[in-house]
């Protein structure tokens, strides 16, 4: 028995100790995961519920909707302003505390009134490594995260994911909108528009893996390896430009670290300089 296969045998004993689950299903690799597995073992025991609002695009909730669809699962869509969460809108560095608080508190709440005894999210193993103060919020409130709890790594999901022929073991990772805004900056509907109008377009012109950051009227662009080599192509960067200029921003940049997750709490985490750069000679394209 491999490592990854004595992880998923003990998420399968802890989800049958538990009976029945109410999971909080965002069509991500994870908690897509999560949801069948659950399924798989619990059979109608399970019930799946979204958050949907201005900080998740229309096409996650879609995927949401087919996805129970097709599996037979009981789906409840939660409609949520985050925006009027108070000190949300503030962006603060645990924006994210705030949030969870509220949405996993409303989870919890349509949980017992189904006689549900137990909520789940699906956090990973991964997870444990960044900043991510809606972890905090997840412990105070009795969220379970069976994936984390198992030892799950992201790349050990999606390997087991591809296993049972689930759509999103190749799925690019996405998190909320708010998170492409610099703390401290206030969150709009109209910011949060932007920046879904833009990832939208890259995603539409072939990208897999993108963010779009907001920094006023500046888009800054960070993509993988792939991405970066599509944007070698002047043509289809001179359409971005275009297009993000209709979306409302004036200057269009990409990041030259790429695609990393939480990119945005480098600001908490490194002061300006404290970083030391590896010296490099000059190239020879410019010699």
């Amino acid at each position: 028995m491999t490592p990854t296969q004595s992880k998923q045998n003990q998420l399968h004993h802890h989800l049958r100790e538990l009976g029945s689950i109410a999971v909080a299903f965002s069509s991500g690799v994870d908690s897509t995961f999560l949801l069948k597995t659950a399924r798989d073992l619990l059979g109608d025991r399970v019930l799946a519920i979204t958050v949907h609002s201005c900080l998740s695009p229309q096409r996650e909730l879609d995927e949401a909707m087919q996805f129970t669809r097709d599996e037979g699962i009981e789906h409840i869509v939660l409609e949520v302003d985050e925006l009027s969460i108070p000190g949300f809108a503030q962006n603060p560095a645990d924006r994210c505390y705030l949030c969870k608080v509220e949405l996993f508190t409303r989870i919890q709440r349509i949980a017992e009134e189904r006689g549900i005894p137990h909520v789940a999210e699906g956090s990973n193993a991964d997870d444990s490594n960044d900043y991510r103060p809606g972890l905090r919020a997840i412990t105070e409130l009795g969220i379970l995260s069976p994936l984390r709890d198992a030892g799950l790594t992201k790349s050990e999901i999606r390997q087991l994911s591809s296993e049972l022929g689930l759509p999103t073991w190749n799925k690019q990772s996405f998190a909320c909108l708010a998170s492409r805004i610099p703390y401290g900056e206030e969150i709009t509907k109209e910011r949060l528009a932007m920046i879904d109008a833009a990832e939208q377009y890259l995603l539409d012109a072939g990208f897999r893996q993108v963010r779009v950051r907001f920094h006023g009227n500046l888009a800054r662009i960070e993509t993988n390896e792939e991405g970066q080599q599509f944007l070698a192509d002047k043509a289809l960067r001179e359409a971005i430009h275009c297009r993000f200029k209709e979306i409302g921003f004036v200057y269009v940049a990409i990041d030259l670290l790429g695609y990393r997750t939480g990119s945005m709490n480098e600001t908490l985490t490194m002061p300006l300089g404290e970083k030391k750069c590896t010296k490099i000679k000059k190239s020879r394209h410019f010699a």
